[in-house]
């Protein structure tokens, strides 16, 4: 028999070990090369993702955090890193910049309206107006909102009470009965003529119902997605996300606050021992409504709706009225101004600071700001909601590891039991409050943009100080002997989650 016209025989022993020996050498030399390729593939990954991590300028902290995540995790904490931490941040907040910048030289404008409100040198007030360029404003009407029903009973109130526009802006718009009811409202005043604009974030309003928004646009409204995420167009800042819950109707009424969009505000599912959310809100009438207009503006603009005319303000709705400062932030500033509004809060505090907040993650000067006042005998307390009722559990297992510091330094800290606190307040000396969607947390310190309202009013601290110590008598208090009674499981847990929380 001829194999390729040679005579077919067995091989040897020898030659079987020669023929062996030459695959293997070749399959290895293979699979080393292959191994080396993917070896310096990893290696410049994560070496990218290192040199990244540390010129973005994000704290020691979550630079240390994401630098170990990265080296004891190749390729895996890299990845995590692009995904997650947002390594973007800086071109992102160079075109917000740009973006307002040029709709203010398109309509020609200065930085701030020519209505400040002469405030007898208040400290915080001047330090609003030097952060956001929105200068404080009196004769507003302020109405502080507790009752989600009732709250979202006056906001479709002035919707459907609008008569010549409508700008709205919500982190979450949910697709569910409140949710779809809420858009539902918009398209029916915006077939009634009314100029209506809505703008969502795109990811935390992900599930938002895209039937309402067709019909939505279908009966002439405008609406836009803030931040959309799309790799095509180098848009993958998972967590830079637009926070912020506003409502300004006719240039004259303003709501904001934490309330967002959906069921969860619902009675019903309080009633079906369902979770539901415990929240504030904020409805404004005069002359910082305009501010609040403001904020509003600029997202729009950069959400690539166009440059809308800044509103006249409106006049003194209230005599004497409450003193307000807008004071809007996001990661485009160069000093984020709720996390400095909070801190020169606590500060200057002289009697009693009070502030509750649904995710509790603070940096070490908000810290050191805590401890400092409670060392001065002021009256500091804390309002959380418990880790039974939280809706996010590693954010409530990372707010632990701070109890012990707290507690130790004097302040008093309490756990809100009947439901998610989700409210977002502080009131000081029974003069100043503040109220938004500012959390106090690292994401709303540094990722996310944020609006609230600083007020200086008497009346309307009072208010919410009551409102405090009625939330107090549904609260349990945190003492050192209960967390010295704490399974050291839990104790393990809440240090893990603090040491991840730094990294986004």
């Amino acid at each position: 028999m001829l194999v390729a016209g040679r005579p077919l025989r067995a091989l040897t022993m020898g030659e079987w070990w020669d023929a062996f020996r030459a695959a293997f050498h070749s399959a290895t030399t293979a699979h080393v090369a292959g191994f080396t390729l993917l070896s310096l593939l990893v290696f410049a990954v994560d070496a990218w993702a290192i040199a990244r991590a540390v010129s973005r300028g994000h704290g020691v902290q979550g630079t240390l955090a994401w630098l170990f995540a990265i080296l004891a995790l190749p390729i895996v904490g890299a990845l995590a890193f692009f995904v997650l931490a947002s390594p973007s941040v800086r071109r992102i907040t160079l075109r917000r910049r740009r973006a307002t910048a040029a709709l203010r030289r398109a309509l020609g404008e200065g930085g701030a309206h020519s209505t400040a409100a002469a405030h007898d040198g208040d400290s915080l007030l001047d330090l609003a107006a030097s952060l956001t360029g929105l200068p404080p404003t009196a004769g507003n009407e302020v109405a502080l909102l507790t009752d989600n029903e009732s709250t979202f009973e006056r906001i479709e109130a002035a919707l459907r009470g609008a008569r010549r526009s409508i700008w709205a802006e919500y982190y979450i718009i949910r697709n569910d009965e409140t949710g779809r009811r809420f858009l539902d409202v918009l398209a029916e005043r915006a077939r009634d003529g009314v100029a209506v604009r809505l703008v969502y974030d795109a990811l935390g309003s992900v599930a938002i119902s895209s039937e309402k928004l067709r019909a939505l646009a279908a009966a002439g409204a405008q609406v836009r997605a803030f931040q959309p995420m799309n790799p095509l167009r180098r848009r993958l800042a998972v967590h830079l996300r637009n926070h912020r819950k506003l409502i300004v109707v006719d240039d004259a009424i303003g709501f904001t606050g934490g309330m967002n969009v959906g069921d969860e505000y619902s009675g019903r599912r309080r009633r079906e021992g369902l979770q539901s959310f415990r929240d504030s809100h904020l409805e404004l009438r005069g002359p910082a409504v305009a501010s609040l207009a403001e904020a509003f503006r600029e997202d729009w603009a950069f959400s690539g709706g166009g440059a809308l005319p800044r509103p006249e303000p409106c006049a003194s709705v209230a005599t004497p009225g409450s003193l307000v400062a807008i004071v809007p932030s996001g990661p485009d500033q160069e000093h984020n101004a709720s996390a400095f509004v909070h801190f020169a809060a606590i500060a200057s505090a002289r009697k009693r600071v009070w502030l509750s907040t649904g995710y509790f993650i603070p940096d070490e000067p908000t810290v050191s700001a805590l401890v400092s006042a409670a060392l001065r005998r002021v009256d500091v307390r804390v309002l959380l909601p418990t880790l039974a009722t939280s809706d996010v559990k590693l954010a409530a297992y990372a707010a632990r590891w701070y109890y012990g510091k707290l507690l130790r330094g004097g302040v008093r800290i309490f756990e809100y039991e009947p439901s998610m606190l989700h409210g977002k307040t502080l009131v000081a000396d029974g003069q100043v409050a503040v109220i938004g969607s500012a959390n106090v947390d690292l994401r709303s310190y540094r990722l996310n943009f944020e609006v609230g309202a600083l007020i200086n009013d008497s009346l309307f601290a009072g208010a919410l100080e009551r409102r405090f110590v009625g939330d107090l008598t549904r609260a349990t208090e945190v003492t050192l002997e209960l967390l010295a009674r704490q399974r050291w499981w839990r104790k393990l847990r809440g240090s893990i989650a603090r040491l991840v929380s730094p990294m986004l």
